[in-house]
C-alpha cells in the first residue's frame, strides 16, 4: 500500500459514505446507479464490478454485461457515476472501506496518480497491440480504452465542396491560407458568415485555446510517443521558436477569417449552433461537437442539410498529417481485485458482438484497428479512418502544468484575436508568460 493512496484516503473520509462494506443491494441515486458487488452473482459463482464515469451509457453497458455472464458465466456489476459526482472521491472512500471495484474509471493522470503501485500492469493482454490508445505509465499499460476523441480542424464537407475546396489539398500553412482566401470571396453564396468558427473568449473558452489548439504546437505531425515539445515546456517552460511561429501564423489566419462579432465573446453554444447551422466551413472544436450536432442543436443542422462533416489536421507546417485523439477516460484493474475476470471482461469487450454494442449503441468511436463498425456521429468515419491508417498523434497537453491554459495562456490567445498585439508580441508575450508559470 502506498503513501500517497492512504494519506488522499484519509484526506477524503466521508462522513457520510454513500457505499456500506459488504452491501449486496443496489440503489439509484441523483448522481447515476449504484450498486454493491453482488457475490455468486451469476452460474460460475464468480462476479466482477466496474465503476463507470458515464452514466449516459449505463443500460448499454448493462447489457454487455447480461451479453457476457450469458457467454462466460461471469456476472459483472455495472455501478455508473454521473451528476456531478466526485468519482475519485467516491473510489477513495471504497477503498478505506475495502469496497474497490475490479474495474474503475480514471480520467488522466491525476487520477491515475490516485493509485500509484495499485493498479494491474495490462501490458500482456491482447488488445494492447490493437490499440494506439492504452493509457500508459512508462512501459506498463495501466488504463483500457473504450473509446475515442479526436482535435483537429473539423470542417463542413459541403459547403468545401461548392467552394472546390479539396480538404485533403489542405496539408500545410499556404495551402490553408489559399483555401480560406478562396472561401472568403465566395462567403455570400455560400451563405456563410465566416470562414472559421474560432472563439478565444478567455473565462469561459480558454480550454480550447490554451489546451486544445495548443495541443496542436505540441503534437501534431508526431509519433504518438514523441513527447519532444512537452518534454521542453515541462522543462521550465521552454518553447521551440521556430516550430511555434509557424503555429503562431495559423493562429493568427484564424483571427483574421474567423466570426468578428463572436471572436473574443462568443460562448461555446454560439459556436456551435453557427457551425451546425452552416454559418462557419470550419470549427476549432473537436469530435465531442457531434454529438450536440446531432442532439440538442438537431433541427438547425436538419435545417442545414444534416451536411457531411470532417477533419483535417492542423498543418501550420507543410507536412502535418495527423490528428490528435486519445480517450478522454480509461478503465483500470484493481490489482487486488478479481483480475483474471476483470482482464478477460476487458478483452471481451474488444471483440466484434461487444464493439457493436459501444459503437452502434453506446454512440462510441471505437479506438481498436480490427473495429469494423462506425458510429452515426458526424465525425466517427473521419476518426476511423486516420486511426487505421496510423495517422493520430497523443495528446499530451494533459501532462501541461495545472492551471496553465487557465491562468496564464488563454488570456494571451484572446489578446492576439482582439487586436492588442501582433503576431511578433504574441509569441513574446506567450513565452513569457510560460516561463512565469513553470518558474514554480
Amino acid at each position: 500500500m502506498r503513501a500517497k493512496v492512504v494519506s488522499a484516503v484519509m484526506a477524503c473520509l466521508m462522513a457520510s459514505s454513500l457505499v456500506a462494506c459488504g452491501s449486496s443491494s443496489t440503489e439509484t441515486t441523483a448522481a447515476g446507479t449504484s450498486a454493491a458487488k453482488e457475490s455468486g452473482g451469476a452460474s460460475s459463482g464468480k462476479s466482477i464490478r466496474l465503476v463507470n464515469g458515464k452514466i449516459e451509457v449505463d443500460s448499454q453497458l448493462k447489457k454487455l454485461a447480461e451479453m457476457y455472464e450469458k457467454e462466460s458465466g461471469v456476472h459483472v456489476e455495472i455501478e455508473s457515476m454521473g451528476g456531478g459526482v466526485d468519482i475519485q472521491g467516491e473510489l477513495k472512500a471504497y477503498y478505506q472501506s475495502d469496497n474497490m471495484p475490479d474495474i474503475f474509471v480514471c480520467g488522466g493522470a491525476a487520477d491515475f496518480d490516485n493509485w500509484d503501485g495499485l493498479l494491474q500492469d495490462m501490458s500482456d493482454q491482447a488488445w494492447t497491440s490493437d490499440t494506439e490508445a492504452a493509457y500508459k505509465d512508462g512501459d506498463s499499460v495501466i488504463g483500457f480504452p473504450y473509446t475515442t476523441e479526436a482535435v483537429g480542424l473539423a470542417y463542413n464537407a459541403d459547403i468545401l465542396e461548392k467552394a472546390g475546396v479539396d480538404p485533403k489539398s489542405i496539408t500545410g500553412p499556404e495551402s490553408m491560407k489559399k483555401a480560406f482566401e478562396t472561401l472568403d470571396s465566395k462567403k455570400d453564396e455560400l451563405g456563410l458568415t465566416a470562414v472559421i468558427g474560432y472563439f478565444a473568449e478567455p473565462v469561459n473558452l480558454y480550454w480550447s485555446t490554451g489546451n486544445h489548439l495548443f495541443a496542436n504546437y505540441l503534437d501534431s505531425g508526431l509519433a504518438r510517443d514523441d513527447s519532444t515539445y512537452i518534454d521542453m515546456l515541462n522543462d521550465g517552460g521552454k518553447i521551440d521558436d521556430n516550430r511555434f511561429a509557424d503555429f503562431a501564423t495559423m493562429v493568427e489566419l484564424f483571427n483574421k477569417y474567423s466570426d468578428p462579432q463572436l471572436l473574443v465573446s462568443g460562448t461555446y453554444d454560439q459556436q456551435i449552433l453557427n457551425f451546425a447551422s452552416g454559418k462557419y466551413a470550419f470549427v476549432t472544436q473537436g469530435s465531442w461537437i457531434g454529438a450536440t450536432m446531432t442532439g440538442d442543436d438537431a433541427e438547425a443542422y436538419k435545417s442545414a442539410g444534416n451536411f457531411k462533416c470532417g477533419m483535417i489536421p492542423y498543418a501550420f507546417e507543410e507536412g502535418i498529417d495527423t490528428i490528435l485523439t486519445n480517450s478522454p477516460s480509461w478503465w483500470a484493474v484493481y490489482k487486488d481485485g478479481d483480475v483474471q475476470d476483470a482482464e478477460a471482461f476487458l478483452q471481451w469487450l474488444t471483440t466484434a458482438p461487444a464493439q457493436e454494442v459501444l459503437v452502434n449503441e453506446a454512440g462510441f468511436i471505437s479506438p481498436y484497428k480490427s473495429c469494423t463498425y462506425v458510429a452515426s456521429d458526424p465525425f466517427a468515419a473521419t476518426i476511423s479512418d486516420y486511426t487505421a491508417a496510423g495517422k493520430t498523434s497523443a495528446w499530451h497537453w494533459l501532462n501541461m502544468k495545472d492551471g496553465y491554459a487557465q491562468n496564464y495562456t488563454g488570456q494571451v490567445f484572446a489578446d492576439f484575436a482582439a487586436g492588442s498585439m501582433d503576431k511578433d508580441t504574441f509569441i513574446s508575450t506567450f513565452k513569457q508568460v510560460t516561463a512565469s508559470a513553470y518558474a514554480g
